[in-house]
């Protein structure tokens, strides 16, 4: 994530503000230029006017669901392009699931961000009705629901939004890493297959490292919880799940490329550069820690080349505050030629403009 500044004071805000502390100005989040921007009164309306003359104002969902993005006005349609997205979500008056909806729609903000800045499409329902995407945000509380992909459709359990909740099934699980942007990243990596794989030159490629993905899903998947696996599946995969079929372990590395970027982008906006420890002993413990950021990388042996020594560094912090690895993950070189592959595909698809 990029670091942003309040367009009046230049003060430090943060993707999720719509209002600036230092300033109190009314801030929002313009995906078009993908910038914060400031409102100023029109009447009884906040709004901002691009450089067209056209006017948006604060999305609908701005009350309910903290989201600080931009929406057309005037013709009807108050909620931002992200919202827009979600094909259902809890009554408002259902408090607790509305608090769990507004988790789940600021990890899909941050999601539709970084692939608006991949370039990805991001074709909605509305537009597509049948290869468009739409997300349904339900609560367990009242009905089971298994959070999944299915024909561009994907649903969340929004009881994954709760800390307490999500730990209890990533322990039940064995995983080290469970968060709602994950699975928001896991599930879209999903509906990305069939736009930018299947039916494509790629397909072949992704056979050869992945698989054969026409195996049967459902016996795929029993047999993946039905026993305990390749003890040495590190050695291939970036996970234990992305081993129950090719599917999934494209869903999961698609979701670990998306992880990197976003890491390495903050690190890049925050001036954060890790070359890896001094190893010569006789350096004083106490020299001072000089940091050379470098420019965001294009190519894919870039990326890893500043990813490794950053997970390295990042772990070594949590050690020395008593926590468990920050990312415990190993990139085998198996996975970061899946990861190269991902890469490949991102960006070799990319479209010119981010969407308005």
């Amino acid at each position: 994530m990029r670091a942003f500044a309040c367009p009046r004071c230049r003060s430090l805000v943060f993707f999720e503000n719509s209002m600036c502390v230092t300033c109190g100005s009314a801030l929002a989040f313009d995906r078009a230029s993908a910038q914060i921007v400031s409102l100023v009164a029109s009447g009884t309306r906040l709004v901002h006017v691009d450089g067209s003359g056209r006017e948006f104002g604060p999305c609908a969902n701005l009350a309910s669901a903290g989201c600080n993005w931009l929406a057309a006005t005037g013709a009807g349609e108050d909620l931002c392009g992200c919202c827009e997205l979600t094909r259902t979500r809890p009554p408002d008056e259902d408090e607790e699931a509305v608090a769990a909806f507004a988790r789940a729609e600021a990890a899909k903000r941050r999601l539709l961000f970084q692939l608006d800045g991949l370039g990805l499409p991001t074709t909605s329902r509305r537009v597509d009705p049948t290869r468009g995407l739409a997300f349904d945000l339900l609560s367990s509380r009242y009905q089971p629901v298994t959070t999944g992909h299915d024909g561009g459709v994907i649903t969340i359990d929004l009881a994954e939004g709760d800390d307490a909740h999500r730990e209890w099934v990533r322990a039940r699980l064995d995983e080290p890493y469970r968060t709602l942007l994950g699975h928001l990243r896991h599930e879209i990596g999903h509906w990305y297959w069939g736009l930018l794989v299947d039916a494509t030159p790629s397909l072949t490629r992704f056979r050869r490292l992945f698989g054969d993905e026409t195996q049967d899903y459902g016996q795929a998947l029993s047999r993946h919880y039905g026993s305990a696996g390749d003890p040495d599946w590190t050695a291939t995969y970036v996970s234990h799940y992305a081993t129950a079929h090719p599917w999934e372990d494209w869903a999961e590395t698609f979701a670990h490329y998306l992880h990197i970027r976003d890491a390495l982008q903050t690190s890049v906006a925050w001036g954060v550069s890790v070359a890896g420890p001094d190893l010569d002993l006789s350096v004083a413990w106490d020299a001072q820690l000089v940091v050379d950021p470098v420019d965001e990388a294009d190519e894919f042996d870039e990326l890893i080349r500043a990813w490794l020594p950053l997970t390295y560094a990042l772990n070594a912090e949590n050690r020395a505050m008593g926590k468990d690895d920050l990312y415990p993950f190993v990139l085998a070189p198996a996975v970061i030629d899946k990861l190269r592959f991902v890469h490949a595909v991102v960006t070799g698809n990319a479209e010119p403009d981010p969407p308005g």
